[in-house]
């Protein structure tokens, strides 16, 4: 049935807890004034938040929590969601809407589960039921191969193409090799059907030597992943080991590196593979040295900041900052602004509103989100 909640019907949102609102604050970027507000506060770890239409924002708790923020006021946990491994980096992860949101009102998350060899990401949907109080019909999309005992390094964004194929990105678990190994999902780039399936367009699809999931290999720790709203190119962006942060524009088939070439070193400053380029894989589109931990990707198309229009928008964790890269008019990367650096401690996600202002979520047990406007 078609989404259409009726006035009222969030007060049934299980005794929601009302938020606070703090005071705004305004900053001065190169090309445009800002304004900082904070939607909500209080939240645990949050992961992802999405935008919804006439709803409001979904939000993602890493402690295993979906939260729904409606006009000022936050949800108790929505239940319905499997068991789910909590510990380290690991939890509950990305949302992101079904493209038939309006029709079928099914979520996708990516999470990490315990399993029998170690820990694994699972892809998995929920449909949110009539009542807007419940997660229900969970479903296990899909589990990516080799679980293993490290709890970190896991990835998990995900992004819908323009033609409805389900991306979701894997980090290396710990296990550099894995990224570059044709059997394992484990630093790599998925592509799936909405149902889970494999489709068999994929460029791996007859390879009876490689998983056909595989879009890409060669990545460290994507944690953002965006399409391209005017031209439909697929980015992402992922961490480096000590320096060497990177934003790539994943093509099918083809290896961006890790671990055998890269701009980053290991954390004891020992060198890591062979150098930075060599023949047989991708370079980057940039990279940081020092690293600044990106953690989400937007491509920028919204109306409120036309200056920004194509730029590329990076949230960071250990920068504590946004990055902007700015784009030419044939799409080259030319330029960095950074902004908010050390003003809102860790910045977990990044998110383009339906107005064309920007959510950031704060990555803390106070987590906060933030709207970022004209």
């Amino acid at each position: 049935m078609p989404f259409r909640p009726r006035a009222g019907l969030f007060t049934l949102l299980l005794l929601a807890q009302s938020v606070s609102v703090e005071a705004n604050e305004s900053y001065q970027t190169r090309d445009v004034s800002i304004t900082v507000e904070t939607l909500a506060s209080g939240l645990d770890y949050p992961w992802s938040v999405m935008p919804v239409a006439r709803l409001g924002y979904i939000i993602t708790e890493r402690s295993g929590h979906v939260r729904i923020l409606s006009n000022g006021t936050l949800s108790a946990p929505l239940p319905g969601l499997p068991k789910l491994y909590v510990h380290g980096q690991g939890g509950l992860l990305d949302v992101a809407l079904s493209p038939n949101f309006e029709k079928d009102r099914l979520l996708y998350f990516t999470a990490t589960q315990a399993q029998k060899k170690g820990v694994g990401v699972i892809l998995f949907s929920a449909r949110l039921a009539d009542d807007l109080n419940t997660l229900e019909e969970t479903t296990i999309l899909f589990r990516f191969s080799a679980p293993n005992p490290a709890d970190y390094n896991f990835g998990s964004r995900i992004a819908f193409s323009p033609d409805g194929y389900l991306f979701v990105t894997i980090g290396d678990h710990g296990v550099p090799p894995a990224a570059q190994d044709l059997m394992d999902d484990r630093g790599a780039v998925i592509r799936l059907n909405r149902d889970g399936s494999v489709p068999t367009n994929n460029p791996y699809y007859s390879n009876l030597a490689a998983l056909p999931e595989l879009w890409s290999i060669g990545h460290r720790n994507p944690q953002g992943i965006a399409f391209d709203a005017q031209d439909g190119k697929l980015w992402t962006v992922e961490h480096g080991p000590k320096g060497g942060d990177e934003i790539n524009t994943p093509e099918p088939g083809k290896n961006y590196g890790w671990p055998v070439v890269t701009y980053g070193v290991n954390y004891d400053d020992t060198p890591v593979g062979i150098g930075t380029s060599a023949d047989g894989f991708e370079q980057p589109k940039h990279y940081w040295v020092p690293s600044i931990t990106p953690s989400a990707l937007v491509v920028y198309r919204g109306a409120m900041f036309p200056e920004w229009n194509g730029d590329l928008l990076v949230s960071a964790l250990k920068g504590s900052l946004i990055s902007r890269l700015i784009r030419s008019p044939a799409g080259d990367i030319i330029g960095e602004e950074r902004f908010l650096e050390d003003d809102y401690g860790r910045l977990r996600d990044i998110h383009e509103d339906l107005d064309g202002s920007l959510l950031v979520l704060t990555d803390d047990d106070d987590g906060k989100l933030l709207r970022i406007s004209r």
